[in-house]
């Protein structure tokens, strides 16, 4: 009989700090999503510029057709970062915090347990600020290139072929805002995961 609690405890511990390498593990691959996912916006303001700037010194509203591409890869690739960084979160809130509670005080030590996950949320103006960000996510991936291409239309002479492809990246463009909406929440739910946050709310995970 003596034997046997020695062996659950350091089972329990083992699982305990089992629990523990993987919170670390996550949060540290929701802080290098962070990074990655808010340097996308510096990167697709460059880009603009860059386009925008090259086509204003040779006059060509052609080359505006890149901004398209460029924004609609860039803007998912933000939209991908932002989900998986509020997964991680709405995981450790709804899995690994719970599951670990229980092994910790038989369960009294539940509502301590990685305090910040659901302090954060508690923000008064939390709502208001997600409206924001989504409104600048939408103008900076979307509202942009849709601007370029109706630069580009207001020109005489473009080709049909031209004048197909934009089209067609308009359409791009728009089911990106789309995903950007639904994904954000304002559109219906983002997909079938309940503990997953809304997009954005990784913004505000640390």
């Amino acid at each position: 009989m003596s034997t046997d609690r020695p062996s659950g405890s350091g089972e329990t511990r083992t699982v305990v700090d089992l629990m523990l390498a993987e919170y670390q593990a996550i949060k540290e691959e929701q802080r290098a999503r962070i990074g990655f996912r808010d340097n996308l916006l510096y990167v697709t303001l460059a880009a603009v510029t860059a386009v925008i700037a090259a086509a204003a010194q040779t006059r060509s509203a052609t080359l505006l057709l890149a901004l398209p591409p460029v924004c609609v890869v860039l803007g998912w690739t933000y939209v991908v970062n932002d989900e998986k960084i509020s997964a991680i979160g709405g995981y450790v809130r709804s899995t690994l915090r719970p599951a670990l509670a229980a092994r910790v005080d038989g369960g009294s030590g539940a509502p301590e347990l990685f305090g910040w996950e659901t302090a954060h949320r508690s923000d008064a103006r939390r709502t208001s600020r997600k409206k924001l960000q989504c409104l600048v996510d939408v103008a900076t991936f979307c509202l942009v290139p849709l601007g370029g291409l109706a630069f580009f239309w207001s020109k005489e002479g473009n080709g049909g072929a031209l004048l197909a492809l934009s089209w067609a990246e308009a359409a791009t463009v728009l089911g990106l805002a789309v995903q950007i909406l639904l994904y954000a929440g304002f559109l219906g739910s983002s997909g079938p995961r309940p503990a997953a946050a809304p997009l954005g709310e990784g913004r505000e995970a640390s």
